[in-house]
């Protein structure tokens, strides 16, 4: 079946907009807990899907499976062509000069890690060209204290073992970047600076060009986890000078178990592979193999191939809209969503308190109630958020919280259910007493 294409009012949706976009969405018509209204207010953890990507997926499985870059048959050239024009595609949103710069992995998680390793392999590789990317004893690795732990661990472990130095960023108490030391985080021995685009805690949108230009001043490179970004407002990467950039399907109306790694081709061209096997290979000996160009290189054995696709038509999707209207429309969800949990005694927003340089995602914390307990009465009334420390803890150490509620917003959202939010944390209150 194929894809309506969407027009909007351009910049702003009006009341009839959302409701039309609502209707691509099929899960947003369903209930939950004895039939009341699903309000989903989780799409920073995983957003909903429209029909047209599921449409595309049903439609490439039923219609044209085969593996990819295998086959001389009818299908599998048929399967070739969806999967790299998906990544075609891809490329032209997010800004990326070639198509060879998009691999294809199976998360965001994926991408920072094949980045991360790609390093450490290349620090026991004897192939000359990797020489550029090994580390040791002395060279440091800076990350910021708002991290996914997706964009941490994998640092943290490549430290571990090549024998570098970690070093991070901390968050002001106005939940920003703290740059005041920037010169002094940021030396001739820092050889990876990888950071946020957009927190999924505090919804802080970082200062790129800032942090972009200090890692370029040393020969650093950088590392964008655009995870929250990509979904949620314009991102051109090329612009951004980023060397390398990560993100997931499954948070911009595509389907789980694909993700994106964009990177510098002439960087990828030079780093060692992460997984080997088959589909990577230019020639193998019994005794030793060269690799594929990229993106080959990086996309061992069959690949996610169907997700791929469905993650094409999730990109169509959002390009149709525009995402200057998905910005504006988020953005005006948040500015609502923060006047009005604020205006509740005893609700501490954790994050910037105006909607400048900031995302959708709000997290909050209700004096004397735990967050999993606002999200059990939440949950009751229909109302589906996050709680706990949103794979972020070193964060929300710094803000001596155990857990928050995250509701994090997405174009099918709207004013009512952001009252309906407010209304279960009011609930939530008086059930425990604290209102």
């Amino acid at each position: 079946m194929a894809q309506e294409v969407i027009t909007v009012t351009p910049e702003q949706l009006t009341a009839a907009d959302i409701e039309r976009i609502r209707a691509d969405f099929p899960i947003l018509e369903r209930t939950v807990r004895d039939g009341k209204p699903l309000v989903y207010l989780d799409s920073g953890a995983t957003s909903q899907r429209p029909i047209g990507v599921i449409d595309a997926e049903q439609e490439y499985v039923t219609g044209h499976n085969a593996a990819v870059h295998r086959g001389a048959h009818q299908l599998a050239e048929e399967a070739t062509d969806f999967y790299e024009s998906a990544r075609e595609r891809i490329a032209a949103f997010i800004g990326a000069p070639r198509t060879d710069e998009v691999i294809f992995t199976k998360n965001a998680t994926e991408s920072l890690n094949l980045v991360a390793y790609s390093l450490g392999n290349a620090t026991f590789s004897q192939d000359p060209a990797a020489r550029r990317f090994r580390l040791g004893p002395g060279d440091e690795v800076v990350v910021t204290e708002m991290e996914h732990h997706a964009n941490l661990v994998p640092w943290q472990e490549l430290c571990r073992r090549t024998g570098a130095t970690l070093r991070w960023f901390s968050v002001t108490e106005d939940f920003r970047l703290d740059l005041s030391n920037l010169d002094e985080v940021i030396t001739p021995r820092t050889k990876v600076l990888a950071f946020t685009h957009q927190s999924n805690v505090l919804g802080t949108i970082n200062p790129v060009d800032v942090l972009v230009a200090a890692a370029q001043r040393v020969g650093a490179l950088t590392v964008l986890d655009a995870c929250q970004s990509v979904p949620h407002q314009s991102v051109d990467l090329a612009a951004l000078d980023v060397d390398f950039a990560a993100f997931s399907g499954h948070k911009m109306f595509g389907p789980s178990g694909v993700g994106v790694l964009y990177g510098r081709y002439e960087l990828l061209a030079a780093m060692p592979p992460f997984l080997t096997g088959g589909s990577m290979i230019e020639q193998v000996f019994i005794d030793h193999s060269t690799y594929a160009a990229p993106p080959a290189r990086f996309e061992a054995g069959v690949p996610m191939t169907s997700q791929a696709v469905a993650l094409g038509a999730a990109v169509d999707y959002l390009r149709d809209v525009g995402m200057k209207v998905v910005a504006d429309h988020e953005a005006e969800l948040t500015g609502y969503a923060l006047q009005e949990l604020s205006a509740i005694d005893g609700v501490r927003i954790i994050g910037p308190s105006s909607t400048v340089d900031r995302g959708s995602a709000v997290s909050f914390v209700v004096d004397g109630v735990h967050a999993h307990d606002v999200g059990q009465i939440l949950d009751d009334a229909g109302v589906q958020v996050r709680v706990g420390h949103h794979c972020a803890w070193p964060l929300h150490r710094r803000f001596r919280v155990a857990a928050t509620v995250r509701a994090s917003f997405a174009l099918y959202n709207t004013a009512a259910e952001v009252d309906a939010l407010t209304a279960g944390v009011r609930s939530a209150q008086r059930f425990f007493g604290v209102s």
